[in-house]
């Protein structure tokens, strides 16, 4: 994480706890609580479905239907299942456990997948080669003549259907040095990979493409290693003496006009559930679930040691959770409020997570409306903040869900960490041809000798919006040029074309800023006093297009980033984007599967799927800690209201 920012001092002054524990579950929807774990292991046990050589790449809330929940009240019975993916050995298994009648309902073999990295798997198969004679040989040609020197671990990458990856599960070895220094993601050992059979840790072979020495160059980022803190005059305080103006009750919280249920999510990081907006005296549904659904980062050099590394990070990198513990101080200001979670092992077993969500309020100057008229008058704007933080190796991002005053829900991802690096021969940029070897050719110089690899980010978030009620329809109003006629002064004005969707494969839409549309989810069951349909719009914010081509195995395995936008019906399994088992995985899985039936989205419970997409070509400005370069989209009511509904903010104090 980068260290922390001296731009301002943050202080608060609160009169409540600064955490929430972790509970037992409340409601249907919340997360697997620490007992529920033991229940876990227990039932299984006692249904002679594991031993002490099982594993678990995935344990956590097997969801209600939708129905079930929305018919549940506080006081019944609270309906708990959990899923489970348990490994023994080769094989994989998905078990479906009734919490309540303690039973194993489903016990499924699943066949022709892989699932998720399990932590240990990160060291296997490292010892094996570094006792190969052509991995010791390549350290050595590098410098290494003691093996035991150098830090390896091993990581899925991409899945190309070669013959040596068919029918295993392959893993590929990478080393670094991490002698001397804190920072180790610059100390890489270039082009010498070990590619080993993970069912037994066996070197299948060993490529090396030949490297540089490493660089002397460091990239340390603590505090002893920085200059001293610039000076910064002027303390910024924020306080809020009577506590802060929201509340939460188990997972639920409701601050001003907004109501939700959050949790923590092994797989996903966290997610929202049963959104509605107060409006008089009725709460009226806008979102049902929303989270995000996958990662997608492809880099962009063709050598062996870097093409494939296309990872769809959610599914593959998530055991032990997707994010990690927010640092305080500097994730969340001083007045926050904490959520823990408790998660399972490699063995099933729970372990607690402390501050893995946090949730403030916001003021930051801004404006909820205004106008210089006869009065002039405006209102300050204040936002409610539910943010969470992952780790995926060198990267960082911090994902905020943004409730405000207006109506709207503002989403944003903020990309920081690491960025990844290879050493090369040459000290700095030069003018050789990109055929005449350029160093530089798939990436740009950060250091001396130190190269980061150009790349791609991809944030696939999956939206069941419910709009005045499940029963909905997606819009399209494409914005078009009208030729006036001659005797107009004016040539051309624009008007609104609007579009029902009656197919998933008329969603699927890419931004054009050259033909602009508006998005909608419409009620079909609600109309606003000038007889509009109810909706709300999701509103892009920057995005980029997919520059790999079609045929290229990366895009066709992570097949979501064809489009930024994706509508399907609402279909019980239908959870992430790339497919429930994107680790080594067969092109076409997730949404381009199940849109290929092209089912209709007419007048029913529709799922909105969208993508943020941004090209990173690092500049030097990345080096050693990338800046938070944020990326927004926006659920905002779009004749959902009958006004405006922030003209009943108080005035500044």
């Amino acid at each position: 994480m980068p260290r922390r920012s001296y731009l301002a001092v943050i202080t608060a002054v609160v009169l409540i706890p600064s955490v929430l524990v972790a509970q037992e579950p409340r409601h249907p929807l919340d997360p697997l609580g620490w007992q529920e774990y033991w229940q876990v292991i227990e039932i299984l046990r006692d249904a002679g479905r594991m031993d002490e050589s099982t594993r678990f790449s995935f344990v956590g809330l097997r969801e209600p239907d939708k129905a079930v929940v929305s018919r549940w009240t506080a006081g019944e019975p609270i309906p708990r299942a959990a899923l489970a993916v348990v490994r023994e050995g080769p094989r994989t298994f998905e078990a479906n456990i009734d919490l309540v009648s303690r039973q194993v309902t489903e016990w499924t073999e699943m066949q022709g997948v892989q699932p998720q990295w399990l932590r240990e798997e990160f060291g296997t198969g490292v010892a094996q080669a570094l006792e190969n004679p052509d991995f010791v040989a390549g350290l050595k040609r590098r410098g290494f003549d003691d093996p035991s020197v150098v830090d390896c671990s091993t990581i899925p990458l991409g899945y190309f259907g070669t013959e040596e990856q068919r029918g295993r599960r392959v893993g590929y070895v990478f080393c670094e040095d991490p002698r001397g220094v804190r920072n180790t993601w610059p100390r890489g050992i270039s082009g010498l990979t070990a590619v080993v059979d993970m069912s037994d840790g066996s070197v299948l072979r060993v490529v090396d493409e030949g490297g540089a020495r490493l660089s002397s160059t460091t990239a340390e980022y603590d505090r002893a290693s920085l200059a001293p803190s610039r000076e910064v005059p002027g303390p910024i305080h924020v306080t809020q003496p009577l506590g802060p103006g929201f509340e939460i009750d188990g997972h639920r919280i409701t601050w001003q006009n907004w109501s939700f249920h959050v949790r923590p999510d092994t797989r996903v990081g966290m997610v929202l559930s049963l959104v509605t907006y107060r409006d008089g005296d009725r709460d009226r549904s806008v979102l049902y679930r929303g989270n995000l659904s996958e990662i997608f980062v492809p880099y962009m050099d063709p050598s062996f040691a870097w093409y494939g590394r296309n990872f769809i990070d959610a599914g593959e990198f998530s055991a032990g959770g997707l994010t990690k513990p927010l640092l305080r101080g500097l994730d969340c200001p001083a007045h926050a409020v904490y959520i823990d979670h408790v998660l399972a092992g490699d063995d099933g077993r729970p372990q607690d997570r402390p501050d893995m969500i946090c949730v403030f309020e916001r003021s930051a100057g801004d404006i909820a409306w205004r106008h210089y008229g006869e009065p002039p008058a405006g209102r300050p704007a204040r936002d409610l903040v539910v943010r969470a933080a992952a780790v995926l190796g060198n990267y960082d991002y911090v994902f905020d869900w943004v409730f405000r005053q207006n109506g709207s829900i503002a989403v944003g991802v903020g990309a920081t960490g690491i960025v990844e690096v290879k050493g090369v021969g040459e000290a700095g940029a030069t003018a050789t041809p990109i055929g005449d070897g350029k160093p530089d050719a798939y990436g740009r110089f950060v250091a001396p000798h130190v190269v980061a690899v150009n790349h791609d980010h991809y944030f696939s978030f999956r939206l069941d919006l419910d709009v005045d009620g499940s029963t909905n329809s997606f819009v399209i109003d494409r914005l078009k040029s009208v030729t006036l006629p001659e005797d107009n002064p004016r040539r051309s004005v624009w008007v609104a074309d609007e579009t029902v969707a009656g197919t998933e494969s008329e969603a699927q839409l890419t931004i054009d800023y050259n033909r602009p549309a508006v998005w909608r989810v419409t009620s079909d069951q609600r109309r606003n006093q000038v007889g509009y349909p109810t909706s709300y719009q999701l509103m892009p914010g920057s995005n980029g297009n997919t520059l790999l081509s079609a045929d290229d195995y990366p895009r066709r395995r992570a097949g979501f980033v064809d489009h930024h936008l994706w509508v399907t019906p609402l279909a019980p399994d239908e959870w992430y984007a790339a497919g429930d088992y994107p680790t080594l995985s067969e092109p076409g899985k997730g949404l381009p599967a199940w849109t290929a039936a092209n089912r209709s989205i007419a007048d029913t419970d529709i799922v909105l799927w969208y993508t943020i997409g941004m090209h990173h070509m690092v500049r030097a400005e990345d080096w050693p800690v990338m800046p938070v370069l944020w990326h927004w989209f926006e659920l905002r009511p779009f004749d959902f209201f009958d006004g405006n509904p922030a003209m009943d903010l108080p005035e500044a104090p």
